[in-house]
């Protein structure tokens, strides 16, 4: 009874909002589309949307067709764009999702070697700092999820491409700076500077403050890691990055690293893809060329 067009109807109405806006994004007239919703709803034996006035809203039934959309409808497209790729005699496309928001810079380092090295298939980056890495791949929105944090489940497969060990960074004029590493106790007195991510998802809480009971005497949230550097290096707070990055940076501003504790934090970023992708040659040849890709550190 549910057909593929009646979810994008679904689909279109909710991004829409009105039947207008939706029947001229699916180049339809509007009666053909109030006439394909009445005829669904028949089918259904129930109401989809009711209007509040210029406006439809979803009832308990519209809205299971719309999660139903939102997962079956990226799947379509996504294996009508590889199949029209194959046709066409292109390779396909490669979708990259990035949960290490430090890592934009290495990305680079893969990226332009592998576009010389396959002409035919096109890279996307998603790099967003709320951005759902597991669902995006299950929902076909990326191909391939660069993190720290692999969340294994069913379907998927992860693997390690580099190490690197988290630290602390500071201004080199801070009295931590001259320290060989850090204990929680000395962050209770500082403003502590991260991503905006859920405070569960970042080591330097769940590895290093919280065992100890301990917790910063601020924290802020800032998105873009030059100006988070450069918070740090005018004195504003301390951050916990990779070694590598601070050690790029550090040759063009006042910043230095200070281990995170008596033993470190020693940390692995991961690539994961959908377990039914694992063959597909111009994924793996992206997955080797990450794994031989090096910091080249100055």
């Amino acid at each position: 009874m549910i057909e593929r067009n009646h979810l994008e109807i679904v689909r279109e109405v909710d991004r829409c909002g009105s039947l207008t806006a939706a029947a001229n994004a699916l180049c339809l007239t509007q009666s053909a589309l109030s006439h394909a919703i009445k005829k669904l709803e028949q089918q259904l034996g129930t109401a989809v949307w009711v209007r509040e006035g210029r406006k439809l809203r979803p009832t308990q039934s519209g809205l299971y067709l719309l999660s139903l959309a939102n997962r079956l409808l990226p799947q379509f497209e996504h294996a009508e764009e590889l199949v029209g790729q194959i046709a066409r005699g292109q390779r396909g496309s490669l979708r990259i999702g990035m949960e290490c928001h430090p890592c934009y810079q290495w990305l680079l380092k893969v990226v332009g070697p592998y576009l010389e090295q396959w002409p035919g298939v096109d890279v996307d980056v998603k790099q967003r700092f709320q951005f759902g890495g597991i669902g995006a791949l299950f929902g076909y929105d990326i191909d391939v999820l660069v993190t720290p944090d692999p969340l294994h489940r069913k379907g998927l497969v992860y693997e390690p491409v580099f190490d690197y060990e988290q630290v602390l960074v500071v201004p080199r004029s801070h009295p931590l700076a001259s320290k060989p590493w850090v204990e929680p106790a000395d962050l209770e007195s500082e403003t502590l500077i991260t991503y905006p991510v859920d405070a569960e998802r970042l080591d330097i809480f769940t590895r290093f403050l919280v065992p100890a009971h301990s917790s910063p005497a601020r924290h802020k949230t800032i998105e873009t890691t030059d100006i988070m550097l450069q918070m740090v290096a005018t004195g504003r707070g301390v951050s916990a990055l990779p070694r590598w990055l601070v050690e790029e940076y550090a040759h063009q501003m006042p910043i230095t690293p200070v281990r995170l504790g008596q033993e470190g934090i020693d940390k692995q970023i991961f690539l994961g893809l959908r377990e039914r992708d694992a063959g597909v040659e111009y994924l793996q040849s992206f997955m080797a060329m990450a794994r031989e890709t090096t910091w080249g550190l100055a």
